[in-house]
């Protein structure tokens, strides 16, 4: 399904307005930066069409838009013609079967504050939170320190739900996000108190990133009858849970004597022992946070309670260290024995032969060479969803011993997109270091423009290039 605008921000008008003429708006600033995030994540620009709630041009832009994002605000909020926006837009996207909008908090607004149709979307806050004090405000810096760390994160964040949803939408396979066609693990990740909002971003982006599926993907209801019930049903789904836990205790629901970040870690400890006794697989990693200066005496019970109970610590490992180490015990837990699989399926080493399905004749003889110099070939995915093609690229990424790209009729800027991948390889979880990387070119083609990639190159006539890459391969197996 083609789409003339990929993303429609509706605002209020009074939320554009820029303190001098010389400035922008708060809201073309979000766009200008957005649009840079999503070009980076796309590889292609965005189409980004601004609409005030004083746009007359209501209908067409509305209908011809695959995602709307709304700017929320008290003034967005008491505006009849920002909320008719959203409206519309639902009813021409009615039968989608996934989620078309996106709402970004520009100022803080409880749920109650939210216009209904709105409450259960995840909220993207762009605002300013001192995580000492819990005191909010606009951005007046963007790149501030402290705009680096939530601004920027959740802008991330952002661009990359965005993307998630045109991927689908472009592929016209709605059965996509209902399906999990890739049976993708499934992870729980704890809603936490605001102090340590930063932290969950970063956790979740790492999660992501390897390709699992993070819940909850719904703000969670109010009222603690029903977030239990949403609770349970989505870690009913996982096999792993994760608490982060800081200083803030939480906000406490509607009916409940305990926050819900104590009401997740006790409905987890449950799960955990009900999935014990049939013999599902399920485990649970807490950390807790090493700075608790501004720690409450209910929140120090709630840790107390973590470190001792045996019902609460069930299934779980209890870690309180920096993130980084965290994080560090996190990929194990994910990924060390799936890459232990591999390694014992394949045996040996691996190249990852890096080329474009235009290519595919021609690099058969210098496939056939890797492969009876005794290597595992690892191959790209040119079939099938993007989402899927691109997993399977970083899956090769993460998992190759040598990796050498192959240039026949593609151009130089596929080249230096393939090249850069490869650099970023290390970020992709990998557990060994890369033993050797090359570039092969056709005879035609200049090679020297990546001479300071750290790179073999081998070019000229097929026989040449062919014995240049034997010794190339006999280096890498010694």
């Amino acid at each position: 399904m083609a789409f003339e605008i990929d993303v429609l921000i509706t605002f209020a008008e009074k939320d554009n307005e820029a303190a001098q003429k010389s400035e922008q708006g708060w809201v073309s600033q979000f766009k200008k930066f957005l649009e840079l995030m999503l070009l980076q994540v796309l590889g292609s620009k965005p189409n980004i069409v601004l609409k005030s709630e004083f746009d007359t041009a209501t209908a067409p832009a509305l209908n011809n838009a695959a995602i709307l994002v709304s700017v929320l605000t008290t003034e967005f909020v008491q505006s009849g013609r920002c909320l008719d926006n959203v409206e519309t837009f639902y009813k021409a996207t009615e039968s989608s079967k996934i989620n078309r909008v996106f709402k970004v908090l520009k100022a803080p607004l409880t749920l109650q504050e939210q216009p209904p149709r709105l409450r259960d979307l995840i909220g993207y806050d762009m605002y300013q939170l001192d995580t000492e004090t819990g005191m909010e405000k606009e951005y007046s810096d963007f790149f501030s320190q402290e705009a680096e760390k939530q601004y920027w994160m959740k802008l991330v964040d952002l661009a990359y739900d965005i993307h998630d949803a045109l991927m689908i939408l472009n592929e016209g396979d709605i059965k996509s996000e209902v399906k999990n066609i890739y049976k993708r693990k499934s992870i729980y990740l704890a809603e936490t108190g605001h102090d340590i909002s930063v932290q969950r971003n970063i956790i979740k982006r790492e999660l992501q990133r390897h390709g699992y599926i993070v819940l909850p993907k719904n703000t969670l209801p109010t009222q603690a009858s029903e977030l239990e019930r949403e609770v349970k049903k989505d870690l009913a789904e996982c096999s792993l849970s994760i608490h982060l836990v800081g200083s803030a205790y939480g906000e406490i629901p509607e009916g409940a004597d305990r926050s819900v970040v104590d009401i997740q870690n006790k409905l987890a400890a449950e799960i955990a022992l009900e999935k014990k006794q049939t013999k599902q697989e399920f485990s649970r990693l807490i950390w807790i946070s090493q700075n608790l200066k501004n720690a409450s005496d209910k929140q120090k019970a709630f840790i107390d309670t973590i470190k001792r109970d045996t019902e609460a610590q069930e299934g779980a490992e209890i870690l309180q260290n920096p993130l980084e180490d965290f994080k560090n015990i996190m990929r194990e837990e994910l990924l060390e024995a799936q890459e232990r699989t591999k390694a014992d399926e394949t045996g040996g080493k691996s190249i990852y032969l890096v080329h474009d399905k235009i290519d595919d004749n021609e690099v058969k003889p210098f496939r056939e060479v890797i492969e009876k110099s005794g290597f595992k070939v690892l191959l790209p995915a040119f079939e099938g969803e993007l989402l899927e093609v691109r997993k399977q690229h970083i899956d090769n990424l993460r998992n190759f011993d040598g990796a050498i790209i192959f240039k026949g009729k593609v151009n130089d800027q596929w080249v230096r997109m393939k090249v850069l991948d490869l650099l970023k390889a290390p970020g992709f979880g990998r557990k060994k270091p890369i033993q050797g990387k090359a570039l092969v070119a056709t005879e035609n083609s200049n090679v020297d423009q990546y001479k300071s990639q750290n790179m073999t190159l081998i070019s000229g006539d097929k026989n040449r290039s062919l014995e240049t890459l034997k010794n190339f391969l006999t280096e890498l197996n010694s």
